[in-house]
């Protein structure tokens, strides 16, 4: 059963930094693109960052080009998110995601990535 679990989350200060975290199990992680995620109450789902399974290839929203980085470290079985210069507008639950080749109905296209498995989420704050 694949599972990913997000951590890191939390209130930060305008112009602060955190470091999300994401474990995954229960596939072949090395061969899985990964991503992050965000969604606010009354808004959709939207893409942050995505990253291919070679760990060279990312892809990021207009919106924090320059802020964030995504990383992995496939011996950990994990992804990072690396958020910096945080603004309010950065306010939302963030989630880890994996595009997995196993089939799903459900998915979400982001970086030419079809994202089909995602965690619980963790919050980020970001606040004067």
């Amino acid at each position: 059963q694949v599972q990913l679990v997000e951590s890191g989350g939390g209130s930060v200060q305008i112009g602060g930094s955190l470091r999300l975290s994401c474990a995954g199990s229960g596939y072949i992680y090395s061969s899985a693109s990964m991503g992050w995620f965000r969604q606010v109450p009354g808004k959709e789902r939207e893409g942050v960052a995505a990253l291919n399974s070679g760990g060279f290839g990312t892809y990021y929203a207009d919106s924090v080009k320059g802020r964030f980085t995504i990383s992995r470290d496939n011996a950990k079985n994990s992804v990072y998110l690396e958020m910096n210069s945080l603004k309010p507008e950065d306010t939302a639950k963030y989630y880890c995601a994996a595009a997995i080749s196993t089939w799903t109905p459900a998915a979400t296209w982001f970086g030419g990535y079809r994202f089909n498995y995602w965690g619980q989420g963790t919050q980020v704050t970001v606040s004067s």
